[in-house]
């Protein structure tokens, strides 16, 4: 009498059925480990712009928009680029209906409205500012910006000493600057001083104002070590 323990010719084993079990489950795992990886390094590997791009905005003159540039060219992309601010001296941001403000919305449109906002204070020698405009430049900047933006403030570019800018005069850079820092320390204003900027005299373009090249690239340096 033949036992029944005797496997039939082309029979597997338990156990071989069992670890083919195992085997095939373990595939199955891994396949889809695999086609769910792919698809997450297929989405990572597109270049995708960072969570914070376009989400500060900036007001400010010709000189902002030299700091913007060098900040763009140096890989910036938090703060906006250029979009022609040349000449918008403090006077042309105190009406929030003015065009420099149209200019502000646009960009916004574009961009969503920040969550932050560079103040420049830029000034023409024959207007100079005061703190009150200032004030209104925040507060219309609040206005523009998401809700609870949060402002940062400075005032124009300083220059090496005894370089002059005929377009700010000679007290332009000193009093943008003190006007900043009285903003900041007026805590009505919720305002974040972030220091100066500077053009050595090699960063000057012709006409004594405004950056060169090199300028353009100090700047923008600048900005990105304050606001990355």
């Amino acid at each position: 009498m033949i036992s029944s323990s005797v496997r039939r010719p082309g029979a597997s084993s338990p156990v071989r059925r069992r670890a083919t079990a195992r085997s095939a489950a373990l595939t199955a795992a891994l396949t889809a480990a695999a086609l769910a990886l792919g698809s997450a390094t297929g989405a990572a590997a597109a270049p995708r712009p960072a969570a914070t791009a376009g989400t500060m905005g900036f007001i400010g003159c010709s000189m902002a928009e030299n700091v913007a540039q060098g900040y763009v060219a140096a890989g910036g992309t938090r703060m906006w680029g250029p979009y022609g601010t040349g000449g918008l001296v403090v006077q042309a941001w105190t009406d929030p209906n003015s065009p420099a403000w149209q200019k502000f919305d646009q960009q916004a449109a574009k961009f969503g409205k920040p969550t932050a906002v560079w103040v420049q204070i830029c000034v023409f020698a024959r207007d100079g500012a005061t703190y009150d405009e200032v004030k209104r430049l925040i507060a219309n900047a609040r206005a523009h910006a998401a809700p609870d933006a949060t402002i940062h403030i400075t005032g124009q570019p300083f220059y090496e000493t005894g370089h002059t800018c005929s377009l700010a005069g000679a007290d332009g850079p000193k009093l943008t600057d003190d006007l900043a820092r009285r903003a900041a320390a007026d805590t009505t204003q919720k305002a974040a001083y972030s220091g100066s900027f500077l053009l050595k005299n090699t960063e000057v373009a012709a006409d004594g104002c405004h950056a060169n090249t090199a300028g353009r690239q100090s700047l923008g340096k600048k900005a990105l070590e304050l606001w990355t």
